[in-house]
């Protein structure tokens, strides 16, 4: 892979990330989910919020595996 192509997906890769991030703190209402982890969703009581957070982490924890993989 040339290092334009890394530089590309290390920048997309941080928007997906901050995406999610953002996200999870709307879903959940605070910042607490990013100390808690997993554990914080199954306490909100709208299953469309809790799913939402869910897919979030999913795409949080994905996005953090493909970056460690990078460096």
């Amino acid at each position: 892979m040339a290092i334009s192509q890394i530089k590309n997906l290390q920048r997309r890769l941080a928007n997906l990330e901050e995406e999610a991030i953002a996200e999870l703190t709307r879903a959940c209402g605070h910042e607490l989910w990013s100390s808690l982890g997993f554990d914080a969703f199954d306490t909100l009581e709208d299953p469309d919020r809790r799913a939402r957070a869910n897919y979030y982490y999913g795409q949080l924890q994905t996005v953090r595996e493909l970056k460690d993989a990078l460096v």
